[in-house]
């Protein structure tokens, strides 16, 4: 068989070398955060193809949710050749087999008989048990970061490489890696703009700028512009629905470790139960200033997994038990037990109370009135990526954001948040803002500020 790989001449572009390089150099660890456009997953299939004949092992290319693969790579067409992008890293040829329904690649036994498979981060768990010599994560700042949580153990063992491929969406997981990656000897790190590629004219970016201000608008068009082309990281997320809100937490300093527990006030959590998909719980204090301490995610769990969770943190931070907020519907019988999840927490000792019915709109809103009086410990930053990157929709035939969120990762975060937003609306908004007000007038000199508590004690909070 006279197939040689990478296939059909390809040779990586000039701005792409680096990378290649040290990929093929049996580098483990690499992050690209390049502007559209640049060549990042085609550098990466013709890597893995290099790969799978070098060492026989599964291989997989995850994008951000299961079905996105589909569209952005399995069907994807190079626009240059009209070839379908998948077979011109993976000949034909040397194809034992090829799964079109599960976007599945099997090498021929006489090559080693590698696997290629298209993932999903938001699936990772359902990854379990399955050894992998290489990964690719697309779209990094879109995923699921549990997803490398999860799946690094299994690298770890099997002395595979990933590589993290991606355009700047915020402040979130994506950033944190860069920057730690940027300080990393074990690791490649490049950032790469369109300006530093050359790969487009000064023509066709100004194109772009003017296609994007015209769709979305001037201001989210330039912004999204600079995130897609020029790599900013401060560019507002498109469709974010707190995105004001989560840009003034960061403004104003509210991430702090100085952010902990008040001795003797109860440590609520707002849940938001899953039973298919993640259950995600905050761990707040409430007050004029509600203290987000914490939070916890995990999919596929039984409620005696969350009950020892925060029976644990409890015990390890020595906090005041408080109550457990969950959604109206943990009422509901559940088919096979015959018991509510409610009676179900309660007979494992937790406290829940029902959030009161309202609308995920009556929700998203109550999470504005509450966001700008929150201050964050950095532990939960998952959870603050989550809040941030929550948004709309986009709606390519219609040109407009939808009224629905995008279903991923972020989702669950987002749904607790405004269990624990519309927990805490009793304590009314003006009133907290006037406490705050109030006090903000007596410093006491060490960064704190004294904050009248919801009890008869006087404790002291972080007004920010």
């Amino acid at each position: 068989m006279d197939v040689s790989l990478p296939h059909n001449g390809w040779l990586p572009r000039p701005h792409q070398l680096g990378l290649w390089q040290y990929l093929q150099s049996g580098g483990k660890r690499a992050m690209a955060v390049w502007h559209r456009r640049a060549g990042k997953d085609e550098v990466c299939l013709h890597h893995t193809a290099v790969k799978m004949m070098q060492r026989p092992g599964n291989y997989w290319h995850a994008l951000p949710e299961y079905n996105q693969g589909r569209k952005a790579l399995w069907s994807a067409i190079n626009a240059h050749t009209g070839r379908r992008r998948i077979d011109e890293a993976f000949p034909l040829e040397m194809r034992e087999s090829t799964n079109d329904t599960e976007m599945f690649i099997r090498f021929k036994q006489a090559l080693g008989g590698s696997t290629w498979q298209v993932m999903g981060s938001d699936r990772y768990d359902a990854t379990l048990g399955s050894g992998v010599a290489g990964i690719v994560y697309s779209e990094w700042a879109l995923a699921n970061p549990s997803a490398w949580a999860y799946h690094r153990p299994i690298l770890e063992e099997n002395k595979g490489w990933a590589v993290f491929i991606s355009t700047p969406r915020g402040h979130n997981h994506c950033k944190s890696m860069f920057d730690y990656a940027m300080r990393s000897r074990e690791w490649y790190c490049e950032l790469l703009t369109a300006r530093d590629t050359g790969a487009l004219t000064e023509e066709q970016l100004a194109e772009a700028r003017e296609e994007m201000m015209a769709l979305y608008g001037e201001d989210a068009g330039r912004a999204t512009y600079e995130q897609e082309y020029e790599c900013s990281w401060n560019a507002a997320i498109l469709g974010s629905f707190f995105a004001s809100e989560m840009a003034q937490v960061r403004r104003e300093e509210r991430i702090t470790p100085d952010c902990t527990a008040l001795e003797g006030v109860p440590v609520n959590r707002a849940w938001d139960l899953g039973v298919r998909d993640d259950t995600t719980i905050w761990f707040f204090q409430d007050g004029p200033q509600i203290r987000i301490l914490d939070c916890y995610s995990q999919s596929g769990a039984g409620v005696e997994h969350y009950a020892g969770i925060i029976e644990a943190k409890l015990k390890q931070n020595n906090w005041k038990n408080g109550t457990d907020y969950v959604p109206h519907d943990a009422k509901v019988r559940e088919f096979g037990t015959g018991r509510t999840r409610v009676e179900t927490m309660a007979s494992m000792g937790l406290k829940p109370m029902l959030v009161p019915a309202s609308s995920i709109a009556d929700g998203i809103n109550a999470v504005r009135r509450v966001l700008p009086l929150c201050v964050f410990n950095p532990v939960c930053e998952e959870g603050i990526n989550a809040l941030e990157q929550y948004r709309r929709e986009w709606d390519d035939e219609k040109k407009t954001f939808r009224a629905l969120a995008v279903h991923d990762w972020t989702s669950h975060y987002a749904d607790a948040f405004r269990y624990l937003a519309m927990a805490v609306a009793p304590l009314e908004e003006h009133a907290r803002r006037r406490a705050v007000e109030q006090q903000r007038k007596n410093p006491l000199g060490d960064g704190f500020w004294r904050i009248p508590p919801p009890s008869e004690h006087v404790h002291r909070g972080i007004i920010l």
